[in-house]
């Protein structure tokens, strides 16, 4: 079986979902304990899907300083910004997921990393949802990467994640229904809101 752009596109609007995102940040661990609260992480979490940032960059015109700005589309897939639950602020871990594309090779997959890292070295805020304007939305230092690979995705591209000092998680190509029943196990007995999802 290979992956279809379907497949891609699914999970790219699963986590759009709030309790999608954390059911994936489930996954790897030590970004669930980014969560500012894991008492309420539904409303610790921002989700972005295709995220555009706007930069700002410095330009030199004779003793004076004038500041540019460039608005651009990541090339990661979602943002996910961490919210302080009380205060309602943004916070400084932002992670950013790369699902793998059909037809992307390792070199394809990473070089999205990279365009990021060098896109968000420099001052820079998120463009985001009408909901969320009244947030602060500065940049942060803290930028981690997670990936979303198929078990149909290329050995080789799993190899060099690991090799690369990457984390990764590897999905099934998704099927709602086993989707909830996994998020519903996968709570521990947490509320995540997961019944907010519909049938």
């Amino acid at each position: 079986m290979t992956v279809k752009p379907s497949h891609y596109e699914t999970l790219l609007a699963e986590y759009s979902n709030r309790d999608a995102a954390i059911a994936l940040l489930r996954q790897h661990r030590p970004y669930l304990e980014m969560l500012p609260s894991l008492r309420r992480p539904y409303e610790s979490l921002i989700t972005l899907p295709l995220p555009v940032v706007r930069l700002r960059l410095p330009q030199s015109e004779g003793s004076l300083t004038a500041r540019l700005t460039q608005t651009l589309t990541l090339p990661c897939d979602l943002a996910f910004l961490m919210c302080d639950p009380e205060w309602k602020i943004k916070m400084g871990v932002e992670i950013l997921v790369f699902i793998y594309r059909p037809g992307e090779d390792f070199s394809d997959l990473l070089l999205r990393w990279r365009h990021s890292q060098v896109h968000l070295d420099q001052d820079y805020e998120w463009l985001l949802p009408h909901r969320y304007e009244h947030l602060i939305a500065e940049g942060s230092e803290q930028i981690h990467p997670l990936f979303v690979v198929f078990p149909e995705t290329p050995e080789r591209i799993q190899r060099g994640l690991a090799g690369a000092s990457l984390p990764y998680v590897v999905r099934q190509p998704p099927q709602v229904n086993e989707e909830i029943a996994q998020w519903e196990l996968a709570s521990d007995g947490e509320d995540l809101g997961i019944e907010g999802l519909g049938s």
